[in-house]
């Protein structure tokens, strides 16, 4: 058996497979499944910026309708029950977690803003988070703001979470970033000490028989690991100290296998998890263990990286050259 050891982070984990945050990472049941399969951490379910805020918002609320009473100018100020909302039930699930399992848990935060609900990352690192993963997602509809202002918020959210945390910290991105390998370097001197890659964008669609527009979720498929793989073979190259990993369209062992070998610390899967069950992680574990049997390799560190643009005969693949082939080989 080939050791499947690998570093991310700064964590060192027992295999190289993660479960992304979904509904099974949110479950006891299914988190002990997904331990027991061999993941080699698990990322918790996102609290959102919009949750914090909304907490903020529920306790400034209540204060000021004390100031609007005259029966509360000499009562004591109100309990406010934030078990059911918000940060809470995500600090109390990472805590419950934390004793559930071995492995390292991953805190997720959601946001596309500044603002003071960066505290929570701290809170959750505070709770016992080994890492947190910042998930910067937003579609970006001002027509007065550029792309660079886009960066430059997205820099300093980052730079505000790290700031707050004592823990490592993941940026997990969508792919419409336009320089990402400039974007990585500005990300990695802000406080991020790896990327995520990449986000997925859950678009609404428009149902014709109620002519309105409606939000489904729509799993990934193995054809869209691509573009991960292309970004990180690149970035790998150019940041070998950065932690990367990849997600989107890692469904099998072979999927994992793929990105590790253009250079992922890990790879990361949900898709294949919600439709197969927390068991499938096993399989795809001992489809890359066969893998690297057959082919001689003793361990994942061995393999990782050796097809990155740094180690591939034409980097040029990883770039232009792919399209071209394509194109023309279709004509």
């Amino acid at each position: 058996m080939a050791d499947l050891k690998t570093s991310y982070l700064g964590l060192e984990l027992g295999s190289p497979i993660i479960a992304s945050c979904s509904p099974l990472t949110g479950r006891e049941e299914s988190l002990l499944q997904l331990a027991s399969a061999g993941a080699g951490a698990v990322v918790l379910p996102s609290l959102f910026q919009e949750e914090a805020e909304a907490e903020e918002l529920a306790a400034s609320d209540l204060m000021d309708t004390g100031d609007d009473f005259a029966e509360f100018a000499s009562a004591p100020l109100p309990t406010i029950d934030f078990s059911e909302i918000g940060p809470s039930r995500h600090i109390d699930w990472l805590r419950r977690a934390k004793q559930l399992v071995d492995i390292p848990v991953i805190a997720s935060v959601n946001g596309s803003r500044v603002g003071d609900w960066a505290r929570y990352a701290q809170m959750l690192a505070d709770a016992g988070a080994d890492a947190v993963e910042l998930n910067l997602f937003s579609v970006n509809t001002d027509p007065d703001e550029s792309s660079a202002d886009v960066e430059a918020r997205y820099l300093q959210i980052i730079e505000t979470v790290s700031g707050r945390i004592q823990v490592p910290l993941a940026v997990k991105l969508s792919q419409h970033i336009t320089g990402l390998s400039s974007f990585a370097g500005r990300a990695q001197q802000a406080g991020a000490d790896g990327l995520v890659l990449f986000n997925r964008f859950y678009g609404a669609e428009v149902d014709l028989d109620s002519l309105s527009l409606e939000s489904r979720l729509s799993l990934s498929t193995p054809d869209e690991l691509r573009f991960p793989l292309r970004w990180i073979g690149i970035l790998r190259a150019q940041r070998p100290d950065l932690s990367l990993a990849a997600t989107s369209g890692v469904h099998s062992g072979l999927d994992a296998l793929k990105a590790l070998l253009v250079g992922a610390d890990v790879a990361c899967t949900t898709s294949a998890l919600l439709s197969r069950g927390p068991g499938h992680l096993a399989a795809m574990l001992r489809e890359l263990n066969t893998w690297m049997d057959e082919h001689d390799y003793e361990s994942v560190r061995q393999l990782q990286g050796s097809m990155s643009a740094a180690n591939v005969p034409d980097p040029g693949e990883f770039e232009r050259a792919q399209y071209m082939k394509v194109i023309t080989s279709s004509l």
